[in-house]
């Protein structure tokens, strides 16, 4: 898959940010992610990406399978548009409150207390450098929204990336995707 770090950092960020909020419940969950950015690399990093794991044969498909699942998720395209990541939440990383660390370089994610049903997020990373801010709104414990606002640097230019994502839960029992480690 052709995905810049950049990109990447803030798609596996994106994707993982948000499962283990406060008060979520643990088990399966599933997060979806709308992206847009400004230069449009975005859009076609990830349509060539839903392009590659389409055309993979059975045995590459299990063997990418088989890698994420060694990181906690299982990965693939969203009805109308985007990526669909499922996750495992033990009881303990529940009752942590923390936020998954899925995306890569050096990363620093910040939540502000909940305010009501909403809590604010912000991370940077050094490597590769980004940053971004975002709003979660929650419904109850089984589901929530956000709002994100990334900023990064691809192929040495400026980009903007704009992200919605909703969470759900989906079950208590995990199944196949293991919590990560």
């Amino acid at each position: 898959m052709k995905l810049t770090a950049p990109l990447l950092a803030a798609v596996t960020l994106a994707l993982s940010t948000g499962a283990l909020a406060q008060t979520t419940k643990p088990g399966l969950w599933e997060v979806t992610n709308k992206m847009q950015s400004s230069s449009g690399e975005m859009e076609k990093a990830m349509a060539s990406m839903e392009k590659q794991l389409a055309g993979m044969s059975p045995e590459q498909r299990k063997q990418m399978q088989e890698m994420m699942g060694k990181q906690g998720m299982s990965m693939g395209p969203s009805a109308g548009g985007g990526m669909s990541m499922k996750m495992c939440v033990t009881k303990e990383m529940a009752e942590r409150n923390e936020l998954p660390q899925q995306q890569q370089g050096a990363c620093k994610t910040t939540q502000s207390p909940r305010s009501g049903n909403t809590m604010k997020i912000s991370y940077v990373c050094t490597q590769p450098p980004s940053s971004g801010e975002g709003v979660m709104t929650f419904n109850g414990d089984t589901a929530y929204t956000m709002k994100m606002n990334t900023t990064t640097t691809v192929k040495g230019k400026p980009e903007k990336i704009t992200m919605d994502a909703t969470g759900k839960w989906l079950s208590s029992d995990c199944g196949t995707v293991k919590p990560k480690r």
